[in-house]
């Protein structure tokens, strides 16, 4: 799953209006995620992504939905996303959350805005959205007197600088950087139509 996502550079986790664009429709239907341990498939692998230290996981594509990217994409999906939005109200309270503590998990998020698990969970897809946030480790939780492993994932949060530093720069205006990221996807799904290339990059 790594090496695919180094290929491609930028793909949707779940199924995108492009067919065959994401990780999902790149893997064998008995890999997938069935909540054993032995075929937990790319749920469980993104763990080991995320610790190859330069791929970021988020849910920033297809409106929110997670994807993973390597940081010549990722930068220039933060470039176009930062130009145009900017953090609400419980955003700025994450991100100051962020400055003073480094990571923030679910639970964090629904006690520091004082709202249910299905606001937290917005907010934070909110600032992924935006590239502001990106999922900095994942931990595996054991349960049970044999502490067994069905899938069950605890999420630290952390800004995208935090994690990346210097490898986010870019020269690229955010028109320059939506223009990269469309002729990319575009060579590798030359079927793909203007309105889908744009539905994946919402």
């Amino acid at each position: 799953m790594e090496r695919a996502i180094r290929e491609v550079g930028i793909i949707p986790f779940f199924k995108s209006d492009i067919p065959g664009y994401s990780i999902k429709e790149l893997t064998l239907p008995e890999f997938w995620f069935d909540g054993e341990e032995d075929t937990l498939g790319p749920w469980d692998w993104k763990i080991d992504c995320l610790e190859s230290g330069d791929i970021a996981y988020g849910k920033y594509l297809c409106g929110n939905k997670a994807a993973f990217a390597t940081m010549p994409f990722y930068r220039e999906l933060m470039n176009l996303r930062r130009a145009t939005t900017q953090p609400d109200k419980d955003g700025q309270k994450i991100m100051e959350y962020l400055a003073q503590r480094g990571s923030i998990t679910i639970k964090e998020v629904r006690a520091l805005l004082g709202v249910k698990k299905g606001a937290a969970d917005a907010a934070i897809a909110k600032l992924q959205h935006q590239c502001r946030v990106v999922t900095g480790v994942i931990e595996r939780v054991y349960r049970g007197p044999e502490q067994t492993y069905n899938g069950w994932q605890v999420s630290y949060f952390c800004t995208s600088e935090s994690l990346f530093e210097d490898a986010l720069q870019t020269n690229h205006t955010p028109e320059e950087s939506q223009e990269f990221l469309t002729d990319h996807i575009t060579k590798l799904f030359p079927e793909a139509t203007h309105k889908q290339l744009l539905k994946v990059l919402r």
